[in-house]
């Protein structure tokens, strides 16, 4: 017989695990959408991965040989952080300032704010 602690961290884990594998299908589904959109307004998509590889960071960006990797950490943080990582990530990838910087965000935020959505739904409190 398993007691009450046990029982409750299992469900807890199970719970992470859940949410961990939906923010990764998000996460897919958001590389697609602001790799497609940043291409079709002229800019050079990076490419997405998670979790980077230095321990510690939320976001890290690494270039080799005229490419562009961001990496954004999921675990444990809320899914608008992780986009907003990405948004920022294309425009750090870019290296897009000003006006261009602001145009670009607005245009990568509107394609991937129907991702949102999910987030508001699990923090509506009855």
């Amino acid at each position: 017989m398993t007691s009450r602690n046990s029982q409750d961290t299992t469900l807890a884990n199970s719970r992470d695990s859940n949410l961990v594998s939906t923010h990764y299908a998000q996460f897919a589904s958001a590389a697609r959408i602001l790799a497609s959109q940043a291409h079709r307004h002229g800019l050079r998509p990076p490419g997405f991965r998670s979790p980077p590889r230095i321990v510690g960071v939320d976001r890290s960006l690494r270039r080799f040989n005229n490419r562009v990797v961001v990496s954004v950490l999921l675990r444990g943080r809320p899914f608008v952080a992780v986009l907003s990582d990405m948004v920022e990530g294309v425009v750090a990838a870019n290296q897009l300032t000003g006006r261009n910087a602001e145009n670009a965000r607005t245009v990568l935020w509107s394609s991937v704010e129907s991702h949102l959505l999910p987030d508001a739904t699990q923090t509506r409190v009855a």
